[in-house]
């Protein structure tokens, strides 16, 4: 089957006129989640944890989130999905990856772009928990790369029905540029001043294995990653980092029904940085809109009642793949 791009149905609100209103729209007024979640700490092989939070343990369908640099539970996509996902009467599990669940992870290392590992052991930890439970998983982000890079870095069968990926870094040195641009800037500001301040907090504990005594100085991703996240994490540098675990090498080998969603008008990097019809697998359905924003695509004509459109087209996709006999 040829790979398949399409013109997102998306409708920008015409009261978020471009790319950071979209953006920054829900991570401001979206309402805080109300559903109580339960909570379980998965041991990992290295001896190091994640976090995670459920809506329950007895769906037939299980959906499989993961978040953003620096994101959690509190993101605002997180508030938006999984009452969606409850709402349609099946199971979301919420992943934290390695820190992010308000407590230090245990091992010097951290989690990037392209970490695949501990994705790759929850979908089989719950593939073997829930031998017939329909398993999706969807990713934002960082997450919905590393998501994308996981599903095609391999030809071994995956143990999902199908994923979704939201506006993905698909190419991390266009991202990492891009975001030293422009009202970007601000992104990147507030991103770095965080990763700055969980690290110096987190090595207070324990002995630093990367140089901490200039960190004040890494005020782009280019430098943060070049110094921090490469060496902490096996790479040898920021190039090396950026080219290996992009996941725009890996989409054509993607095996199992896969929906992508972007917006042209992403402020996370530029449209260069968006893959081609021929880098695209034949399980892949691409919706890419000209506006949107990061993670935003709000739609609706009343601001009081703003609609958000991801998680109805999330909705409708997984839907479409259960009803296929």
């Amino acid at each position: 089957m040829p790979p398949i791009t399409f013109i997102s149905a998306f409708k920008p609100a015409w009261w978020l006129p471009n790319a950071h209103a979209q953006t920054l729209w829900p991570y401001l007024f979206r309402k805080k989640l109300q559903l109580k979640l339960i909570r379980e700490r998965l041991e990992l092989p290295d001896g190091d944890f994640v976090d995670l939070c459920w809506t329950d343990r007895h769906a037939k369908t299980i959906v499989i989130i993961f978040h953003g640099l620096e994101g959690s539970i509190d993101s605002h996509y997180a508030r938006g999905i999984i009452p969606a996902v409850y709402n349609q009467g099946w199971t979301a599990v919420f992943m934290h990856f390695r820190g992010c669940s308000g407590e230090h992870n245990r091992l010097p290392r951290s989690y990037h772009s392209g970490d695949t590992g501990d994705i790759n052991f929850l979908i089989n930890t719950l593939s073997r928990r829930y031998p017939k439970a329909n398993l999706f998983a969807l990713g934002y982000s960082l997450g919905g790369n590393a998501l994308l890079k996981y599903l095609g870095e391999d030809e071994a069968a995956k143990p999902l029905k199908g994923a979704v990926a939201v506006s993905v870094p698909f190419d991390l040195a266009n991202g990492s540029l891009r975001l030293e641009r422009g009202l970007s800037r601000l992104y990147q500001r507030h991103l770095i001043k965080r990763l700055r301040s969980k690290l110096i907090s987190k090595f207070k504990g324990m002995d630093a294995p990367v140089a901490l005594e200039n960190i004040t100085c890494l005020n782009t991703f280019m430098r943060f990653d070049n110094f921090i996240t490469a060496p902490l994490h096996g790479f040898r540098d920021a190039a090396d980092y950026y080219t290996r675990s992009s996941s725009r090498q890996f989409l054509k080998n993607i095996r199992i029904p896969t929906l992508i969603l972007h917006a042209q008008d992403d402020p996370f990097m530029t449209p260069e940085g968006i893959p081609g019809v021929n880098e695209l697998s034949g399980d892949i359905r691409f919706e890419l809109s000209r506006h949107g924003g990061h993670v935003g695509f709000v739609g609706g004509i009343n601001p009081f009642k703003p609609v958000y459109w991801v998680e109805q087209r999330i909705t409708e996709f997984i839907e479409e793949i259960l009803e296929k006999p």
